[in-house]
């Protein structure tokens, strides 16, 4: 073989699998910049779900009347499960509460004709180690609007593992994780039975007892005026706030720690800022059973469909009866009192 013939053969690989590389990235599509859906890519894995969510929404433009904002338990609200309401879920793990500023401007940048914005907050993200450091969404939107953006991921190795592993799980139609995505952004979780879930819920305990509750919780001083910003962000949109429904074993631990206080000052402020507020931590029918959780922080989608349905259609929901209290400042104390009543029958 003369030296051209074979720098043509290495050439034509070279371009062979270069092509199949990218194209087999963009059947795929693991990094959500594309609209195309089937059945071997109907399960995706999270690879940094602010980069994912943050690129979908620029290169996958949304035709959507209601923003949802919250952390990884948030994800697991199915936006189908909202009657008249058009949603795009923008939660993310680990979501700090001064990210959602940020996140809500950007999102209103891409999509300036969002009604409302529906908010799920975190009591253990309100404390001043998980709150005070700045958080901003603007580094990921910075990396995914840089030129060649999508280019470069369809031509990546490391895409392309996440590819493979999309394919496979596509392919046995298999929840293996404890978050994995379908194509319309909705999130499912693995599926524990009670012993399981118990050992779990035991271990996010003493996770949330040595990381987050006693002394190593503070209430961040400067919530409020976080929140109010936020607030006053896009203005002409209504503000719907929710809390997240942990366990009510998990609330047992904040309530032995110490934290009872703070979760009353927390609530209080919250319906300060925003006139109201969707409880839904607090021991109730769906929190004490522990088989709605997969560790007891993280619930299920079918109570995601519940807190849904709640927020959009209010008492009329069909839903759980105890599952959700309006809390505005007429109805406080007395809500407060009855939760103190229904911790107090934890103990």
């Amino acid at each position: 073989m003369s030296d051209k013939s074979y720098s043509l053969t290495v050439m034509a690989i070279f371009a062979t699998l270069t092509a199949a590389v990218a194209g087999f990235n963009y059947w795929i599509d693991p990094l959500w910049h594309y609209s195309h859906a089937h059945e071997f890519n109907d399960v995706q894995v999270v690879t940094d779900e602010r980069e994912q969510k943050t690129a979908n929404q620029i290169y996958v433009p949304k035709d959507a009347d209601t923003l949802l904002i919250g952390s990884s338990r948030s994800t697991y609200i199915h936006t189908d499960a909202f009657s008249d309401w058009d949603v795009y879920n923008y939660s993310v793990a680990n979501l700090s509460m001064r990210e959602y500023q940020t996140m809500l401007s950007f999102a209103f940048e891409e999509n300036p004709d969002y009604e409302r914005v529906v908010l799920g907050v975190d009591f253990f993200k309100s404390s001043t180690q998980e709150a005070e450091a700045p958080r901003s969404i603007l580094n990921h939107v910075a990396r995914v609007t840089e030129p060649f953006y999508r280019s470069k991921n369809l031509l990546s190795f490391d895409v392309l593992k996440t590819s493979y592993e999309n394919f496979e799980l596509s392919r046995e139609d298999e929840i293996t994780a404890d978050r994995l995505y379908n194509r319309e952004g909705n999130a499912f979780a693995k599926r524990y039975n009670e012993e399981e879930t118990l050992k779990l819920t035991e271990s996010k305990i003493r996770k949330f007892e040595s990381t987050f509750y006693g002394e190593r919780y503070t209430y961040f001083p400067k919530y409020k005026e976080v929140m109010t910003k936020v607030r006053d962000t896009h203005p002409e949109a209504e503000k719907v706030v929710y809390t997240t429904p942990i366990s009510s074993e998990l609330f047992k631990s904040l309530d032995s720690t110490g934290l009872y206080d703070e979760y009353e000052t927390w609530l209080r402020d919250l319906v300060d800022v925003y006139g109201g507020v969707w409880n839904f931590m607090y021991p109730n029918t769906v929190t004490n059973d522990i088989t709605n959780y997969f560790d007891g922080h993280h619930f299920y989608p079918e109570v995601g469909d519940m807190i849904a349905a709640r927020v959009e259609q209010g008492e009329s929901a069909d839903v759980t009866e105890d599952f959700g209290v309006y809390v505005t400042p007429e109805n406080i104390d007395e809500h407060l009192a009855e939760v103190e009543a229904l911790v107090s029958g934890l103990k």
